[in-house]
């Protein structure tokens, strides 16, 4: 095993520890019991061969009742066995199918602390595959492979130690002839190991397409792209065929070459062994039984051999699966160094005071003096010589200076890739700034805790995401715990409520995630709602009304117009009658502001936004 897979298992086998331990020590004692009692068993069958069975037919005596005891008792012995292999089967099943929960519950729990930087260099398709094919393999391996493995160990160790008991010269047979399967096992599963770690990671890029191609599928197929998609996916299949087979191939070659050295073993303890049962003499000497017995604990001994080095392959397929696991959660969280939060608070005296039924919202700003101040929420923004860079090289915004007053529209323009999103991307955090500072009422957002920054905006996308639920729950995502009451308020507010009453079950109407039985426009009054109902200071609406016709403009533009009264909002557009009201436009070319001011003041200038309105250039 490499270093990684060794970490791997050590990580993993501390989970277990840490989360199973009383249950894994009941099933390595269960293991323990089915074992001795296989064990207990070969021997007695040498017993029953010699004190019983020859010496009745050497002396004709009777000493059936004498044998019938000594068989009830292996029965009871095999009983106990069998328990023993029961308990520890239900036991680790249990192990194995609540472990798999955990899993994918500290994997989704981390997955909601990763910046978007983390979503924007992983494919969603090699995501979930570490959900399903890696979970799924770590569960195999601790539900099946695992407790093969241990008893596979436990049975060599105690089926040796009967052995020597025995013939100290036929088991020296067998060590000599097992350190060769085993030096074979060995190099099998390097081999297969290498492959069976492509194979994970050649499956998640294969997820990781298929996803990506059936989310562009209506692309594919305008463009006529279907051969060209084909003939990728065949490759990256190809890839993972090629990987699987060698993996799976050196992997099924195991059993056979195990089979067959265990086969001559057996063969060659019989014919050596008769012949010490029959001519042997002193240290050479054995007895029948003893032989009978012998060639069991052999099957025994070459069996669990087999099976560790069968099941060893099963473990590296795991540990590359939990090495993916773990190399997943390790990712770094999302740094928050903020300490101001957001409160409920009320006006006593010109004085804010906190109070969890406040009807207005601060920000509590602890000092390092000890000190506490309360900000009122007001939605005042600035921009104070703000660079930027996604990859730390290639700066997208240099120098941005603005400010946006409470209750004040601002509006972004410019070619795509000029920097509008970006900035508003900025605003919520979700990345940090290269150089520069930006204030919210006051205060350097670097200071405020990222949830309650982002709790105190709301945003409206251009792609609209809607979850698998009622009209209602969507609503509601915007606050959990707003009341039905305050949902439709909002979507009344939004101009969403006369479609929502129409359809089947009203606000109870069950809508898929992918939003397939309503309309483009009808989601977006949806996602005005939910934003609506936050009741946030400030708003970012990120082209919201770019890909619905005119008409359907007209209502959602009505629902956003309601929406903005007396908020701050940040507004991106395409479509520049959408933002002639507002109290200053930005114009952006490649990261900078080129132009500012409201519509007439631009107009009146005669520049790139009056070209831009007039028809001489168009947006890209």
């Amino acid at each position: 095993m490499n270093k990684s897979t060794t970490s791997a298992m050590a990580r993993l086998m501390g989970y277990v520890a840490a989360r199973h331990k009383k249950a894994f020590l009941f099933v390595v004692l269960c293991i323990l019991v089915s074992v001795v009692a296989a064990m207990v068993g070969n021997a007695f069958m040498q017993v029953i061969i010699d004190d019983y069975i020859l010496e009745m037919l050497r002396t004709g005596e009777d000493k059936f009742a004498e044998l019938f005891r000594v068989v009830a008792a292996m029965a009871g012995i095999f009983f106990l066995g069998a328990l023993g292999t029961l308990f520890y089967n239900r036991t680790i099943a249990k192990i194995g199918q609540r472990m798999l929960k955990e899993i994918r519950d500290d994997l989704f729990v981390k997955m909601q602390t990763f910046p978007i930087r983390f979503f924007d260099s992983h494919t969603h398709g090699d995501i979930m595959s570490v959900y399903t094919n890696d979970t799924d393999t770590l569960r195999q391996f601790i539900a099946q492979s695992l407790p093969m493995m241990i008893s596979s160990c436990v049975t060599i160790v105690f089926a040796f130690c009967f052995m020597l008991r025995f013939s100290l010269i036929l088991t020296g047979m067998v060590v000599v002839l097992s350190a060769i399967m085993v030096l074979a096992a060995r190099a099998i599963v390097r081999y297969s190991g290498k492959y069976f770690a492509r194979q994970q990671e050649s499956t998640g890029t294969l997820n990781g397409y298929i996803e990506e191609m059936f989310g562009g599928l209506k692309v594919v197929k305008v463009f006529c792209h279907e051969e060209a998609a084909n003939a990728r996916l065949q490759e990256l299949n190809q890839d993972l065929y090629a990987n699987a087979l060698r993996a799976n191939g050196a992997a099924g070659a195991m059993m056979p070459l195990m089979a067959g050295f265990g086969n001559l073993q057996y063969l060659l303890v019989a014919i050596i062994g008769g012949a010490m049962a029959l001519f042997g003499a002193g240290m050479f000497a054995t007895t029948l039984g003893t032989l009978i017995s012998f060639l069991g604990l052999i099957r025994q001994f070459t069996s669990s051999i087999t099976q560790t080095a069968q099941q060893m392959n099963s473990a590296v397929l795991g540990f590359a699966g939990a090495g993916r696991i773990f190399a997943l959660m390790d990712n770094e969280p999302e740094q928050d160094d903020g300490y101001v939060t957001l409160v409920r608070a009320k006006e006593e005296g010109g004085q804010l005071i906190e109070c969890a039924d406040g009807p207005i919202y601060a920000w509590k700003h602890p000092h390092h003096d000890g000190t506490l101040t309360y900000v009122k929420v007001q939605g005042n923004v600035v921009f104070d010589h703000v660079d930027f860079s996604y990859d730390g090289k290639k700066t997208v915004l240099h120098d941005i200076s603005l400010y946006a007053k409470p209750g004040q529209k601002i509006a972004f323009v410019g070619a795509t890739g000029a920097g509008k999103t970006t900035i508003t991307n900025l605003i919520n955090r979700f990345y940090d700034l290269a150089d520069g500072k930006i204030r919210y009422d006051g205060i350097n957002i670097t200071k405020i805790k990222k949830p309650d920054l982002r709790r105190s905006m709301g945003i409206i996308l251009q792609d609209v995401n809607l979850f698998t639920g009622t009209v209602m729950d969507n609503i509601r995502y915007g606050k959990l715990d707003a009341t039905d009451e305050e949902c439709i308020q909002a979507a009344k507010l939004s101009g969403a409520d006369s479609f929502i009453t129409r359809l089947p079950n009203g606000y109870q109407t069950m809508i898929s995630g992918d939003n397939n039985n309503l309309s483009q426009g009808q989601c977006q009054l949806i996602s005005i709602a939910r934003a609506a109902v936050a009741d946030p200071p400030v708003m970012i609406m990120d082209e919201a009304t770019s890909s619905i016709d005119t008409r359907t403009e007209a209502i959602v533009q009505e629902g956003m117009d309601a929406l903005m009264d007396g908020r701050t909002v940040f507004v991106i557009a395409h479509r520049l009658s959408t933002v002639r009201n507002a109290k200053a436009i930005m114009v952006l070319e490649q990261g900078r502001i080129i132009e500012r001011g409201d519509h007439e003041q631009l107009i009146q200038q005669k520049g790139q936004y009056y070209q831009l309105y007039t028809g001489a250039f168009e947006l890209e």
